[in-house]
Parts: structure tokens; C-alpha cells; sequence
């Protein structure tokens, strides 16, 4: 559904933040996108969807180059930025306004979700709006686009306790296997049950991409009393309730993936990781 082939980006020329980069994102999935600060996982969500064009190598969604901007491309697209467009205008004349762009979007759907993020009306302006609510009717909305693609930019940042919840089960429900999203995070605690597949870049390129049942087949999760260490081992830290240890499932035992820990190995043990994942399974 999304390919990149040797793309280059740089908003400086003398400072390139993405070179040679190759990804492949298919479709039944929601994707946890992750990286630390500047590594140009917002950048990439920006190339998708064809706010900004790369200056070396190919991108194709859904079979269209998006520097291209079809429509037919762009009406599959929501994209969900970190920092929030300001419009002073009613929700809904927002949707009035927005919801003929998205041949899919359900009114009905739009409502209910605002109903369950406890929205009380849709008379409210947006820019009157707290943060965390914004937040939750950009979300609504954006489910009720139904669109092919929907790409999310740290999208519980500003949401409560209860409100993240929801927001899981909303996602979830909209799911099936037309469908592709894509959500960059920094709290992965907070998507811990929602994502099935982790995309992690360092050094301004992707160096993991794996769904969570080849992850868990791959690698063990697991706490010991003590730190154990053999050749199995890629990761350690410990706890007051013990060794959070990544080790090469060799023994084929199932375990919980911590995305954490999983993030934490790749980027202190890339080429062991690597080791591990091009191997054939047995």
C-alpha cells in the first residue's frame, strides 16, 4: 500500500534528514511508528501524504506518487499533525465545510464518537476548545473519514486516562484488512494493546519494521530474579521487581511484547537485531 525507494529529504540542503530510505507498509494493520526526537517520523508521515515532496528516490501510495496530489489519492488520506490546525469555526460547520472532501465520511459515525469523548455539542467553536478536546474531535472526525490511510502524530497527547482508552477501542473497531494506520508515538504505554506492527527509525532511517507475531516469535520477553547473561541475550535493565531481559527465542517460549524493552534493544544492539530477523525461521 506505501513504498519508499531510496528517498532522500532535507529541509536544509547542507543537512539531509532522511537518505536512501526504503519502507514497505501494507495494509490490515495499525503500525506503530517510533524513533526519538528529530529522527523524521513526522517528516515521513508529511511524504505519504504529499505535503512535502522528496528530493531523491520514489514514493507510491495506493499506486499514486503523492508530490502528484490526485485527489482520488487524497480523499484515501487523513492526516492527523501533532500541532493542531487553528479554525474558529462551529464543529459543525467544520464538518460542513471538510466532510464533502471524504466520499466515505459517516455522520453518524462522526456523532457517536463525539458523544462517547463527551462532546456535548457540536454548536461548540473549535478554537474555544481545550487542547485534550480539540484533540478528541480531530480524532472523531478523522475516523469518520473512513479513508484507505490514516496517518496519527502523537495522537493521546492532550488525551485524559479514560479518553485514551476510548481512543484504542475506536481505532481498533475501525480496522479490517483495506485499511492502513499509521501512528507515530512517543507513549507507547498508551498503544501498548492497539498496535500489531513496529516501524522504528534511527538515524534518519528505518532499521526495524516487523509484525508483532514474527516479533514475539523472534525474541523473548521476560524478568529474572537475577541478571542472567548468556549469548541470547541482546538487552538488559533492571527494576525494582527485577532484569527486564530481550533475549533470541530460541526455545520457541511465548512471551508479551514490551515495545519499550523492543525499542531499547534496536537501538543499543541494531546488528544483532538484524542478525536475528534476516534469519530463516526453523
Amino acid at each position: 500500500m506505501i513504498t519508499f525507494k531510496n528517498v532522500d529529504f532535507s529541509y536544509v540542503k547542507k543537512a539531509p534528514l532522511l537518505t536512501n530510505l526504503d519502507l514497505r507498509v501494507a495494509p490490515g494493520h495499525i503500525h506503530g511508528l517510533l524513533g526519538k526526537n528529530g529522527e523524521g517520523k513526522s517528516t515521513l508521515l508529511k511524504l505519504i501524504s504529499g505535503l512535502i515532496f522528496p528530493q531523491k528516490g520514489e514514493i507510491e501510495v495506493m499506486g499514486f506518487t503523492p508530490k502528484k496530489r490526485k485527489p482520488e489519492m487524497l480523499r484515501e488520506i487523513f492526516f492527523l499533525p501533532e500541532e493542531l490546525p487553528v479554525f474558529s469555526l462551529k464543529i459543525a460547520d467544520f464538518q460542513k465545510a471538510y466532510a464533502p472532501f471524504y466520499p466515505n465520511f459517516s455522520a453518524e459515525q462522526f456523532n457517536k464518537t463525539l458523544k462517547e469523548f463527551e462532546i456535548p455539542s457540536k454548536d461548540l467553536k473549535l478554537n474555544k476548545l481545550s487542547f485534550g478536546q480539540k484533540k478528541k474531535v480531530f480524532v472523531a472526525f478523522g475516523l469518520a473519514t473512513n479513508t484507505k490511510i490514516m496517518l496519527m502524530d502523537e495522537p493521546t497527547n492532550g488525551l485524559d486516562i479514560p479518553s485514551k482508552g476510548q481512543f484504542r477501542r475506536m481505532v481498533a473497531s475501525v480496522t479490517d484488512e483495506t485499511r492502513c494506520i499509521i501512528i507515530s508515538t512517543h507513549q507507547v504505554r498508551d498503544l501498548d494493546s492497539l498496535i500489531d506492527s513496529i516501524i522504528i527509525m534511527d538515524g534518519h532511517e528505518i532499521v526495524f519494521n516487523e509484525p508483532i507475531d514474527v516479533i514475539t516469535e523472534k525474541l523473548l520477553f521476560k524478568v529474572y530474579d537475577k541478571n542472567e547473561k548468556d549469548a541470547s541475550v541482546i538487552y538488559s535493565e533492571d527494576d525494582l521487581r527485577g532484569f527486564y531481559q530481550v533475549r533470541e527465542n530460541l526455545n520457541h517460549e511465548e512471551s508479551k511484547l514490551d515495545i519499550e524493552l523492543l525499542f531499547n534493544s534496536v537501538n543499543t544492539n541494531k546488528k544483532k537485531i538484524k542478525e536475528i530477523f534476516t534469519q530463516k525461521t526453523k
